[in-house]
């Protein structure tokens, strides 16, 4: 796995700066195409990371009214609520499982991802965010894809 997380997180950081230099606009952090392009596969992993951004991003908007949050304290922040909602996610995956003993594969990409996702939400807007991230992903694992010849392993 870690010549292909190598080659989708590089394929990443290329189009998220083309996106920036081109389109001048951020596809919800530098590295977060790369991850998300090899779960494609797993749709509810990206659900669960998307969901995991969206309430990390209203949590911290919620807590900036009775809070001081800016600048890098809001950064450290979004990213430690997206670990915790992520941690959170997994935790419930295991306890369904050892208690049912049915696996239920629910989990979010990364540790840091939903985080980086909430902080651009917050920065250039949720659509915006959603959109470029969406088309680069699928670009990332489309080219992906035509440079390994579809025979990557995961």
């Amino acid at each position: 796995m870690g010549a292909t997380l190598t080659l989708s997180i590089g394929i990443g950081l290329v189009l998220s700066l083309v996106f920036s230099e081109f389109l001048g606009i951020a596809v919800g952090g530098m590295v977060v195409p790369g991850y998300l392009a090899l779960a494609l596969d797993k749709p509810l992993a990206v659900l669960a990371t998307l969901v995991s951004a969206l309430l990390t991003y209203f949590i911290v908007h919620a807590l900036s009214m009775f809070m001081i949050i800016y600048g890098r304290r809001r950064t450290v922040i979004m990213i430690i609520i997206g670990f915790l909602f992520g941690h959170f996610i997994r935790t419930l995956s295991a306890m369904h499982t050892f208690s049912t003993g049915s696996a239920l594969n629910l989990s979010v990409i990364g540790y840091i991802i939903p985080g980086l996702i909430a902080i651009w939400f917050d920065r250039q807007g949720i659509i915006q965010t959603l959109s470029a991230l969406i088309v680069s992903t699928v670009m990332v694992r489309l080219l992906l894809i035509l440079i390994t010849g579809g025979d990557y392993v995961l």
